[in-house]
């Protein structure tokens, strides 16, 4: 296939906010693939390529200097085998080498080409071709139901690896895609709600279950081989050896176990998240040891649980890792979650999480089964800007623009971000100086107030609500809204949307 099919594509997607018509485009293009290109195709329509990263950033990408070829001449699988290059790109001299490596390809590209290559490589791609909606071109293009297509991507966590199987296979095949040790699989979401009394409405009879302010984490274990991953399927098992000794010492062979791990201080208390989260990092100190707190159990011993009622799931929880399990209770009684909540909260935790009792694994979903409480709300944002600071922070990076998720297009393209607000509250010297070390790695343009980001940034921000205001797109605006910690553990697509924070409005 010829990227400029590819590019032709992309651009029609993304002139129509039409979610069928952007499927229908997706569609045809996945139809006309050939099975080889099927992978590398999804990673560049997702702007997100199969070979991970690249190790080129902005700067890198817009200081190439080549002359655009004058036709069309590069085939999707060209810019796969160039993009396979330069991830393998290590050592002395790989700046140089990176460096060489994009003018060659720059220089194969026609001006439309590279511009959608650099969108791609960079994660800005704005086609409206978030996952959703390339999943449901995957079943068009293959006439198979959506909902089967949906479970075989979530179950494999790889939409490349999803389409040649729909694509290539049979309906059996790709029916028989499930759980696999050592496989990740996206991770069930949560709902929100005010009160565990609201949670319960919602739920009915539920495991009501500390939130804590930790690192998600997804345990495979086989045999004595452990691999650990983070919310967003990156394999971190080499970061965590403490955790890794723990899972082989459960009384199991095989396990798929869910939870979250932090650091405790010296009095038991939970330490602050960004601690917890420098042991993710290249640098990290294993002076700072982490606890797992696991609670759900997704295979063992041969046996998969996603379809089990969560009753199950806990039974065997219990059974195999009762000593590391999330402390929680079962109850459909308001005032005993209540005071489960009162009680995570004076151990330093965030609050709780209310679980339907009778409810499935619903991977990589945010349903209604699963509904956090916090007493304060908090939300998932992304940062779109920063303001240079006055006073005392003249020369940081301070006051941030705050952007929330619009997967549909209501306020503008879907898969943009609306912003919401303004903050400079909760920002220490520490991440001042941070933001401002950082941000121009991310930088789209400038001017004198400001430095304007590639929208990839997450920032949990702590809010009182929200209040009609036509200043902003989305129609409204945070209250008293400030910065609790940066979430480098989500990205973009994890942010909470427009409509999320609008239905504040009416509770």
């Amino acid at each position: 296939m010829r990227l400029s099919a590819l590019v032709t594509a992309t651009g029609e997607a993304a002139a129509t906010s039409s979610r069928l018509a952007k499927i229908e485009v997706l569609a045809r293009l996945l139809q006309s693939a050939d099975p080889e290109e099927l992978a590398p195709l999804v990673g560049l329509l997702l702007a997100s390529p199969r070979q991970g990263r690249l190790g080129v950033g902005w700067r890198g990408i817009t200081a190439v200097e080549a002359t655009p070829a004058e036709t069309s001449s590069l085939t999707v699988a060209d810019v796969d085998r160039a993009l396979d290059d330069l991830a393998a790109v290590a050592g002395s001299g790989s700046a140089a080498a990176r460096s060489a490596l994009l003018a060659e390809l720059a220089a194969r590209a026609t001006a439309e080409e590279w511009d959608f290559l650099v969108r791609a490589m960079l994660g800005e791609l704005r086609t409206g071709a978030l996952a959703g909606v390339l999943l449901d071109a995957i079943a068009r293009a293959a006439d198979r139901p959506s909902a089967t297509v949906r479970r075989a991507a979530m179950l494999s966590g790889d939409l490349g690896a999803t389409a040649i199987i729909a694509l290539t296979g049979t309906a059996e095949d790709l029916d028989a895609v499930g759980l696999a040790v050592g496989r990740p699989v996206l991770p069930m979401l949560a709902a929100s709600a005010t009160t565990p009394s609201a949670a319960l409405e919602i739920t009915g009879e539920a495991s009501v279950e500390y939130k804590l302010d930790g690192a998600r984490i997804q345990v495979h274990r086989h045999g004595d081989d452990v691999r650990i991953f983070t919310r967003s399927l990156a394999d971190v098992t080499h970061r965590l050896p403490e955790i890794v000794e723990i899972v082989r010492a459960l009384p199991a062979r095989d396990l798929i176990l869910d939870g979250e791990t932090l650091s405790l201080d010296e009095d038991g208390g939970p330490r602050p998240f960004q601690q917890t989260m420098s042991r993710f990092g290249a640098d990290a100190s294993r002076e700072l040891v982490l606890r797992p707190w696991f609670f759900d159990l997704l295979h063992v011993d041969g046996r998969d649980l996603l379809d089990e009622p969560l009753s199950e799931r806990l039974a065997e929880l219990e059974r195999v890792a009762g000593a590391w399990r999330m402390p929680g209770i079962v109850t459909a009684d308001a005032e005993t979650a209540e005071h489960l909540s009162r009680e995570a909260l004076a151990a330093g935790h965030e609050g709780v999480v209310v679980k339907a009792i009778g409810s499935a694994y619903a991977a990589g979903r945010r349903g209604k089964s699963w509904v956090k409480v916090k007493p304060v709300l908090t939300y998932d944002l992304v940062v779109l800007g920063a303001e240079w600071g006055s006073g005392r922070r003249r020369g940081w990076l301070s006051n941030l623009h705050l952007g929330a998720r619009d997967p549909v297009g209501e306020f503008g393209e879907p898969g943009e971000f609306v912003m919401v607000g303004k903050t400079f509250k909760g920002l220490t010297d520490e991440l001042l100086r941070w933001q401002t070390e950082t941000f121009p790695g991310y930088e789209t343009r400038r001017t004198g107030a400001a430095v304007f980001l590639r929208p990839e940034i997450v920032v949990e921000i702590a809010i009182d609500g929200v209040q009609h205001s036509p200043r902003y797109p989305g129609g409204i605006a945070l209250r008293f809204a400030r910065v609790k910690h940066y979430r480098p553990d989500k990205t973009a697509a994890d942010a909470d949307t427009i409509q999320t924070l609008r239905a504040l409005l009416r509770e």
